[in-house]
């Protein structure tokens, strides 16, 4: 019981730290908080290329500014110039924001008491970022005795992070201009293994990218009304019978 709650803290901890890295704030105190988490997770890395990952992070972060960090999420995330990484559950899942992913989200999110706070966190609930804060709260609620989400944290593991933090990880590791980033993706990797193992959730089978047709000029809409409307396109195309 007490090797488990200390594994749930872990875990909160560890959420909670890749969290701080999607979720920006122009407050010094959010950077710093970083700053302490990164310290604590060097004395207990997970395993060689996470601590040597961990070590990395630390010296590319400015001890004093987070200017380096916030311009590096900006080059990979926002940059409308640069090649965008996408970072919502539904993009990988179907290849549109705002898909099934998120619906699923709003009903884990509509079981717990916990809300986003839409003046300060303007993604989606199936952003990383949300679901990283989501995850590390509701952890943390259960190492302090909160059972009742332990099927939530299961669910929202294996039914949403599962399927694309893998392509979602390695978009970033690839990515050239990724270095603080590509960084935290070798720790979030040594982390998603635990997280399979401990929760007992298998690593999910490759599966091809969906993405946007560039024909249909259809834009960002899900793979259910995408198929609708070719339906309907090739019933039109058949003839008016029918």
């Amino acid at each position: 019981m007490e090797n488990n709650q200390t594994i749930h803290k872990a875990r909160a901890l560890y959420y909670n730290f890749f969290a701080n890295f999607f979720v920006l704030s122009p407050k010094m105190e959010n950077y710093f908080e970083l700053l302490r988490l990164l310290n604590i997770l060097k004395d207990s890395a997970l395993d060689d290329s996470s601590q040597s990952a961990l070590n990395n992070i630390s010296n590319l972060l400015d001890k004093d500014s987070n200017t380096a960090l916030v311009q590096e999420f900006d080059d990979l995330f926002y940059n409308p110039t640069n090649k965008k990484i996408r970072l919502t559950a539904s993009f990988y899942n179907e290849g549109v924001e705002s898909g099934k992913k998120r619906v699923e989200m709003l009903d884990f999110v509509a079981k717990t008491k916990l809300r986003r706070d839409e003046k300060n966190f303007y993604e989606y609930e199936d952003s990383v970022g949300f679901i990283f804060s989501f995850m590390a709260e509701l952890s943390n609620l259960i190492a302090n005795g909160e059972k009742i989400y332990e099927n939530t944290v299961h669910c929202v593991f294996a039914e949403i992070l599962n399927g694309f933090v893998d392509d979602f990880a390695k978009e970033i590791y690839e990515y050239d201009k990724a270095k603080i980033y590509k960084e935290l993706m070798v720790v979030l990797h040594s982390f998603i293994e635990f997280e399979r193992l401990f929760l007992e959730v298998p690593k999910p089978l490759k599966k091809d990218r969906i993405v946007k047709k560039a024909e249909d000029n259809w834009g960002n809409i899900s793979e259910e009304e995408r198929n609708r409307r070719e339906k309907n396109r090739a019933l039109k195309a058949l003839g008016p019978k029918y």
